[in-house]
């Protein structure tokens, strides 16, 4: 018989975080068949291997090159059967067994095409980190993530429609993901899963958040923009977002915008800092679209 869900999670050089997400899996997933798909995404030393003799039932693929977010998850999807797929990020942890809610949810919601469930950050505890995505708006791509910091006393415990799913915890349907395909390989890192999201949309199925279902985020609520890494790949990829997903004069009135106006000012700001490393990030990041 074939699992309820596949989890799909990516390793890159991030192997104690891997085998706790892998733990809490085996303690808490009960009354589900389901499977588990671990990528390790061109680690530096094939870290599969020392997961596999501790979890001989999971199935563990190795990528001898980085392939980025979403061609690392989209080994896993290929190599998925569950009628349910959950991308799943590698530092995450399970807290129970509500996971399973996302399943009886879209059972009873064909129309539905991926669900997300709620995420608190692991430190402070009990503090959200999403609850639903408001949409980008048309021209500066930006937009809010409901309950971000906000101490979580019941107020966002209605299921919603969302206009995104979150990156961290997302469950679609075999269904859904057979119309709209896998994700897009071109962005590397950041934006694939709004690309995708946008995919889902345009293809007739909404996008949900199900606050009955709950996973906890080791991602820190301080982590910034300090990153280069990070700096560039946001540079580049939201004007490639604008280049996917919006046409005409809104196309060419997002560039100008994310150009002349938003990464021009991360420039601006970040030499007065004296970060060098992330102003040249950034110019990177818009130079290497154009060149795209």
């Amino acid at each position: 018989m074939l699992p309820d869900i596949s989890f799909v999670t990516v390793n890159y050089n991030g192997v104690i975080h891997t085998r706790e997400l892998l733990l809490s899996m085996k303690r808490y997933l009960i009354d589900v068949r389901y499977e588990v798909i671990v990528v390790d995404n061109g680690s530096e030393y094939d870290e599969t291997s020392d997961l596999i003799r501790e979890f001989p039932e999971f199935t563990f693929i190795r990528s001898e090159i980085n392939l980025g977010f979403a061609g690392g998850n989209n080994i896993g999807i290929i190599k998925s059967r569950g009628r349910y797929i959950m991308l799943i990020n590698n530092d995450t942890l399970l807290l129970d067994n509500s996971v399973v809610e996302l399943v009886t949810f879209m059972d009873k919601n064909p129309h539905i095409g991926a669900v997300s469930p709620k995420i608190h950050f692991l430190n402070p505890p009990r503090t959200i980190q999403f609850a639903g995505y408001s949409d980008l708006t048309p021209i500066t791509l930006r937009n809010h993530i409901t309950g971000y910091s906000q101490a979580d006393s019941g107020q966002f415990d209605t299921p919603h429609e969302t206009a995104f799913n979150h990156g961290a915890a997302i469950l679609v349907s075999r269904e859904a993901l057979d119309k709209v395909g896998l994700m897009s390989e071109d962005y590397f890192l950041y934006y694939e899963e709004l690309d995708w999201g946008m995919r889902f949309r345009e293809k007739g199925y909404k996008l949900w958040y199900l606050p009955q279902a709950l996973i906890v985020h080791k991602e820190s609520m301080s982590t910034g923009l300090d990153s280069p890494l990070k700096r560039y790949y946001l540079a580049r990829n939201r004007l490639l977002f604008a280049k996917k997903n919006r046409r005409g004069a809104v196309r060419i009135l997002s560039y100008i915008y994310l150009i002349a106006i938003a990464s021009s000012k991360e420039i601006i700001v970040s030499l007065f800092k004296k970060r060098w490393d992330l102003a040249v990030a950034v110019f990177k990041g818009v130079k290497d679209f154009i060149k795209m």
